[in-house]
């Protein structure tokens, strides 16, 4: 039965083989899990996958394979409590939304810190307390223009912070690209030299030198061509990001082939004072921005990647992540780089014809001097003109 689900993950482009699908056999042999299709899960992905980079698809593959095939696996599945909780929630027209109060930062803070001391039991479908539902600016599944999302899953986009962990994917950076254009227009930024060893024929030199000598062979050697130029990505993730995870792989997996001097890091909406290179681990693993902006030389081409739609707080005011209390506004760290890296960029995966109706986009175009592009064949080809200038 599993030949087929072993060459479902071939087929997924993830690097599994023999051995390690004869591991998974041996185990379900000797039982070392339940009946269980969760515990198939895990045990499947820690004996076939060796870098936690193929995990998302792994998990593409599995529900591709195993689609509908839980109940045979597990006949005891606990309802959902969701199932046994109705929740409300109140349905607004456009002008009670229109009506709803913004507390602003500081106020919004200070009111949550109130009601930390003061709630004592659950609401739902109210407007001051931490609850479903309702209108308050503090809770989830309801209706706010500036509040606190604490649980839950975001849906409207207004929330100034949230209060939750989060758990973000890396984007595969060997996504098969459906065209070639993105690839086409990248190239208008590499810049070739020769330099190194000479450990290249130089066939036209070797013809000339070969002929000047009598015809007696006179090899000549010369140095490979390589691409120069230096380039540093900066790719915004989670949230909003998540309707433009298709693009933002095809543009990341074409600038991997084209760019070999290629770093990259993430963000989410908007850099603070570190940064991350997996986010699977990224409150272990993260990367001290200032660490960032002394590695680098100043001649590094700079493009940074996301939507830019997050509340104006996020850019423009101290502790206004949506995650935690940074110290400096992002606007400060933005100057920084734009300061470090004079070449620099930012491509959004937003359609152009939104960007008016989105306050932190014209906040973001602002402080990248307009340097922003949308991530289209026509907003790549003008952005890497302005970087090879």
């Amino acid at each position: 039965m599993l030949i087929d689900f072993f060459f479902t993950l071939k087929d997924a482009k993830i690097p599994v083989s023999i051995k390690e699908f004869l591991t998974l056999l041996e185990a379900l042999q000797k039982n070392v899990i339940d009946a269980s299709m969760d515990d198939f899960y895990y045990l499947a992905r820690l004996t076939l996958v060796k870098d936690e980079a193929h995990f998302d698809k792994f998990d593409r593959a599995f529900a591709q394979y195993f689609k509908g095939v839980n109940a045979a696996f597990d006949t005891n599945a606990a309802i959902p409590l969701d199932w046994l909780l109705k929740r409300m929630q109140r349905e607004l027209s456009e002008e009670q939304k229109a009506q709803l109060e913004k507390f602003g930062y500081d106020k919004l803070m200070a009111r949550l810190n109130e009601l930390l001391k003061e709630q004592k039991e659950r609401h739902e479908g109210g407007s001051k307390w931490i609850g479903t539902g309702g209108t308050s600016p503090f809770g989830n599944g309801g209706t706010n223009p500036e509040g606190i999302r604490i649980g839950g899953k975001g849906g409207n986009r207004t929330a100034v912070k949230v209060w939750e962990a989060r758990s973000y994917k890396d984007y595969d950076g060997e996504r098969e690209l459906g065209t070639r254009n993105i690839k086409v227009a990248l190239r208008r930024l590499r810049k070739f030299a020769r330099e190194g060893a000479e450990d290249e024929l130089a066939l036209d030199a070797t013809i000339a030198a070969t002929a000047n000598n009598a015809g007696y062979l006179d090899i000549r050697m010369r140095p490979e061509r390589k691409n120069r130029i230096k380039v540093l990505m900066l790719l915004d993730v989670g949230g909003s990001m998540d309707d433009h995870i298709e693009r933002t792989e095809e543009l990341f997996s074409a600038a991997k082939t084209e760019f070999k001097n290629m770093e990259f890091f993430y963000f989410h909406n908007c850099v603070y004072d570190y940064l991350w290179k997996n986010n699977r681990r990224r409150n272990a693993e993260r990367f001290p921005t200032w660490d960032v902006l002394r590695k680098y030389p100043p001649d590094t081409k700079l493009i940074f990647v996301g939507d830019a739609t997050m509340s104006p707080y996020e850019i423009l005011q101290p502790g206004g992540s949506v995650e935690y209390n940074n110290e400096e506004a992002g606007s400060t760290w933005l100057a920084r780089f734009t300061q470090a890296f004079p070449k620099f960029i930012w491509l959004n995966p937003e359609s152009e014809g939104l960007w008016q109706y989105r306050q932190s986009i014209g906040v973001m175009r602002q402080l990248m001097n307009n340097r922003m592009f949308p991530l289209s064949i026509d907003g790549l080809e003008r952005g890497m003109r302005l970087l090879s200038k």
